[in-house]
């Protein structure tokens, strides 16, 4: 099932999204503030539905708290139809932006193709790796990688978005679920035991883009 967090102040507006969602068959909690929409959000919200005009705060406000944690997918709602104010909230990490009024058949059409884009199928390959997520294994060249916990959902990470640079904070809010386990070079060192697995298969192979001061992610061409 996919959990969706509406994070909306109009009753009338919660009620038909919610009947709406529920409807397709998505769980769907509800928050009226932003104080409480960032306290529900966690690893299990597939996806945000965030009103710009929220009693205590904006949604961009709202948005910039989830980002320091999260990288669930989100849908602005508002009533500004202006130019700047869809670049603002596309800029601080908004996946699409809908005005108001709006109809529930478009709410849906726009949910299901972010979560098309941000859900990996059973299995993603890219040239010679392949991720097998029920199984949660990971190949490469048809041999099997042994990788610890944090290492397998590091490189699950990498291969949603393919190309992108995570700073080392994403890395671990995203992967660790141990907070004794997190220390500052703890993804230096999942980093770089992932390399040692590949380079055991294949010495000259490394999937794994560093930038300096930014991060890490997988190469878009391997």
């Amino acid at each position: 099932m996919t959990n969706i967090l509406l994070i909306e102040d109009e009753p009338g507006i919660q009620e038909t999204i919610q009947i709406s969602l529920e409807s397709e068959g998505f769980i769907v909690s509800l928050a009226s503030t932003g104080k409480q929409g960032i306290e529900k959000v966690s690893q299990d919200v597939s996806l945000i539905i965030l009103d710009v005009g929220l009693p205590d705060q904006n949604g961009f406000e709202v948005l910039k708290e989830i980002r320091k944690k999260y990288l669930t997918p989100v849908i602005f709602l508002t009533a500004r139809n202006t130019e700047i104010d869809k670049v603002l909230g596309l800029e601080i990490g908004a996946d699409d932006y809908i005005v108001k009024p709006f109809s529930p058949r478009e709410l849906l059409a726009r949910i299901r193709a972010i979560l098309r884009r941000s859900t990996p199928t059973q299995s993603l390959e890219d040239h010679k790796l392949r991720i097998s997520l029920d199984k949660k294994l990971v190949y490469f060249n048809g041999y099997h990688l042994n990788l610890s916990p944090y290492e397998y959902k590091t490189m699950e990470l990498f291969f949603k978005w393919p190309g992108r640079i995570f700073t080392r904070e994403e890395i671990m809010d995203s992967v660790w679920t141990e907070p004794e386990d997190s220390f500052d070079r703890a993804v230096d060192t999942v980093i770089k035991n992932i390399r040692a697995r590949f380079k055991e298969i294949e010495p000259d192979f490394d999937p794994i883009e560093t930038r300096r001061g930014q991060g890490y992610g997988l190469k878009e061409k391997i």
